[in-house]
């Protein structure tokens, strides 16, 4: 004798359609959360390949890569950029941009100087004042980092003395500022002990790291399950006294 009340075919056919939708989002979730992992490992990798002409990814670097490069030309000394919310620690340090022209180029590409850590008030660090000559750079070419939510418009364009400071960084926002085009990636330079600037770089994540989207993950399978529990809950036979 059966223990179960013969359902009604849309029960079913919920029941099925929503354990599939969960199940489903749950293994995309777990393949954000590789995707992320092997991201992590090319950016670690980054460091330590082989420097290779800047002139060779420039234009279209690899869309899964973040390639080490070599390039020489001249910053653009009286043009900083600070990004004044990077996570490397709470004394109100910036992140250091400057615009540099590559020789023989038309287009400008930023370079992240690297970190200046503050001291604990609203004044930003002291600059070190930029060489005006020849420099031949080297770093990882990689992408901008995310804009987020800019609140209050463009800060960049609110502002007539430089360096010129916000929250977020946006290329686009760069580029129209200097009336200038700019590579779509920037140069994240190679740690230097002489330099006064911090450059330990790592991809910020933090918004969604892999561990979170596992989580997520883990959500959606529970919710599968708890779908089929539901629905042999609400389906059994009820024993009446």
């Amino acid at each position: 004798m059966s223990a179960m009340r013969r359902p009604a075919w849309w029960s079913v056919l919920l029941t099925v359609a929503g354990v599939l939708v969960f199940v489903r989002l749950g293994i995309w979730q777990l393949h954000r959360a590789d995707d992320k992992d092997a991201l992590l490992r090319r950016y670690a990798a980054a460091a330590g390949a082989p420097v290779q002409a800047f002139d060779a990814v420039a234009d279209q670097p690899p869309m899964d890569a973040y390639p080490r490069v070599r390039v020489e030309g001249r910053y653009l000394v009286d043009r900083l950029y600070l990004l004044d919310n990077p996570k490397h620690d709470s004394f109100g340090g910036v992140e250091v941009y400057a615009p540099f022209q590559p020789a023989h180029q038309n287009k400008l590409l930023l370079v992240d100087l690297g970190f200046l850590p503050g001291n604990g008030t609203d004044k930003a660090p002291q600059l070190p004042p930029l060489p005006p000559d020849g420099q031949a750079l080297q770093g990882v070419y990689q992408p901008p980092p995310g804009t987020g939510l800019e609140l209050g418009g463009n800060a960049l364009a609110q502002q007539a003395q430089w360096p010129k400071t916000s929250v977020y960084l946006d290329l686009d926002q760069v580029a129209a500022d200097l009336h200038a085009t700019f590579y779509s990636r920037v140069l994240v330079l190679d740690a230097d002990p002489a330099a006064i600037y911090v450059r330990v770089h790592t991809l910020d994540l933090s918004s969604m790291p892999p561990a979170r989207h596992r989580a997520y993950a883990y959500q959606w399978f529970t919710f599968a399950i708890a779908a089929v529990v539901i629905f042999l809950v609400l389906h059994r036979k009820r024993k009446f006294r």
